[in-house]
């Protein structure tokens, strides 16, 4: 249940993301709030993955997939350049989770 809760906090991680976009184009209140909420409950689960999750491995996991997660959404979603370079990091980013997973 705690790698479930560490996914979920990931993704909210790359909702926040979005929130953030949205607060910088339109500064209403319904974004703040949606701002709160994604990067709130980000947080919460990540406190929980991190009860039975060591600290180093939960919290490299969740910074990649909030960082490759908001570079593709950027990518395909925002029009950002899709360059190999930026795949290929990505990549690693991906991998490096992996190995983590693998080694604890």
């Amino acid at each position: 249940m705690e790698w479930v809760a560490l996914i979920a906090a990931g993704l909210c991680e790359v909702l926040g993301v979005i929130a953030l976009r949205r607060v910088s184009l339109t500064r209403s209140l319904g974004s703040y709030i949606f701002l709160a909420c994604s990067l709130g409950s980000s947080f919460l689960l990540l406190t929980y993955a991190m009860a039975f999750i060591s600290m180093g491995t939960a919290y490299a996991i969740w910074t990649g997939m909030g960082t490759a997660g908001s570079t593709l959404l950027g990518m395909f979603a925002f029009g950002e350049p899709k360059e190999a370079r930026r795949v290929f990091f990505i990549a690693l980013i991906l991998a490096s989770a992996i190995g983590l997973k693998i080694i604890t």
